[in-house]
């Protein structure tokens, strides 16, 4: 099956990375995810392939199973990519951090998403870990043909 850009950044945030059930999570993932797909946490690295975009997605659930995923604007697109803002923390509460995921679609797939974190009163801006961290490594990945 092929999805929308938008559709591919909402279901990856509601059903892979906010999805406590592993089965759940595993079949979103086989269904939303290339199988060499790659995903970049400045965190934690690359992680390459489903089954590994599994087991850090579970991870990172497992962190906080009680946060819930919500993004505050409509996935934003252009041409074969996309970026979708968004929040997390305990229903009821103020967010404990916000995000950003930003993908490269391929024939309805994901091949490659890269996302960016800000801690609630962190001192780290959300722009700068969008222009130094997110664009360079996109521009590098696809000059090796990574993303498409």
């Amino acid at each position: 099956m092929s999805y929308s850009i938008s559709t591919l950044l909402t279901r990856n945030l509601q059903d892979v990375f906010g999805e406590n059930d592993a089965a759940r999570r595993r079949a979103a993932i086989d269904e939303l995810w290339n199988e060499d797909g790659v995903f970049y946490d400045p965190k934690t690295g690359i992680h390459r392939g489903r089954d590994e975009i599994d087991r850090i997605a579970g991870a990172i659930k497992a962190t906080h199973p009680d946060f819930q995923y919500q993004p505050i604007a409509d996935p934003e697109e252009l041409g074969n990519a996309g970026r979708v803002r968004w929040v997390a923390g305990r229903p009821g509460e103020p967010p404990a951090y916000a995000g950003t995921d930003f993908i490269i679609a391929r024939d309805g797939r994901i091949p490659l998403m890269l996302t960016c974190v800000k801690l609630a009163g962190s001192w780290q801006p959300m722009l700068w870990c969008e222009a130094y961290c997110i664009a360079p490594l996109t521009a590098g990945l696809a000059r090796r043909g990574a993303a498409g």
